[in-house]
């Protein structure tokens, strides 16, 4: 054979078989639902697919309500967006205390709790997470929130989920000398309340996810990727740190959730900016679930 058609053997044989060795894994990222929240009113059925050809690996659902999402029995849910080659990982639903706690009927919330829950299973989901809460006006009220969730975490541990609390800023106040997200942290069980960090929010509220990670070690299961508009754009907030501490936290999935757009943009556009941003930032792991 000439010493061409070595070369030519020898450069199809390194494609063949060194090269694909190094391709890069896809990452895992997730989306939260509401980024896309008009269009999937519009269709929600080309939304789905249009989320999945971006390249993102599953969704968290924004829409449950009597025992359906977006309209749909768990199961059609479910089928929607696996047949379009996503997962189903999480839900944002909440059933807020009575203004009064103790007016609180009971019977009603458990029985709301247990539907919402065999809905979440159903559908494949792994997590709950509570979006939002009133602001409590005493301790006494937060600490009764806190019992609250802990319950629920029972339960939804009972039946192989996890369950969550997601912030925003209005927890970074104090309330009768404590402040709030810390009370949380320290008066629910780890191991059956984990908190989705919103890392946009957080750092709205004065403080840094980092510290969080390392005052709270493990207890963020869930991360909110957040900015201003586009993840990056803005420059508020510190994405490296926040993935390179990712460990600390104790963080399996990161899941992006965009909630103003760019003027001139599309919230489709605004939600690929983001899915580029984080696939082509090198400190972003392929995967952090294992």
């Amino acid at each position: 054979m000439k010493k061409g058609s070595l070369l030519l053997m020898a450069a199809f044989l390194v494609g063949l078989f060194i090269l694909p060795a190094c391709a890069p894994q896809k990452k895992e990222i997730y989306l939260q639902l509401y980024s896309v929240r008009d269009d999937i009113k519009a269709d929600y059925t080309g939304t789905i697919a249009k989320v999945a050809e971006m390249g993102y690996t599953g969704v968290e659902a924004a829409s449950y309500a009597d025992g359906k999402f977006y309209g749909l029995s768990p199961a059609d849910f479910k089928k929607s967006i696996e047949d379009v080659g996503m997962e189903v990982l999480s839900s944002h639903t909440a059933r807020p205390l009575a203004d009064s706690v103790a007016a609180t009927n009971w019977d009603e919330t458990w029985a709301w709790w247990d539907t919402a829950i065999k809905a979440h299973k159903e559908a494949g989901m792994k997590y709950i997470v509570t979006p939002w809460m009133p602001t409590p006006a005493t301790l006494a009220d937060l600490q009764a929130y806190c019992d609250y969730y802990n319950q629920i975490g029972e339960k939804c541990n009972a039946a192989g989920l996890r369950f969550g609390y997601h912030n925003h800023n209005f927890e970074f106040q104090e309330i009768e000398g404590q402040l709030m997200y810390d009370y949380m942290l320290q008066n629910t069980d780890p191991s059956k309340v984990f908190f989705q960090m919103d890392v946009y929010w957080l750092g709205e509220g004065g403080k840094n996810p980092v510290d969080y990670f390392n005052t709270y070690p493990g207890r963020f299961e869930l991360l909110h990727i957040k900015d201003e508009l586009e993840i990056g754009k803005s420059g508020k907030v510190d994405f490296e740190s926040i993935y390179n501490n990712a460990g600390t936290a104790g963080t399996k999935y990161m899941i992006v959730e965009v909630e103003r757009y760019t003027e001139g943009l599309t919230p489709f556009e605004s939600v690929k900016e983001s899915y580029d941003f984080l696939n082509n930032a090198p400190y972003v792991k392929a995967v952090y679930s294992k």
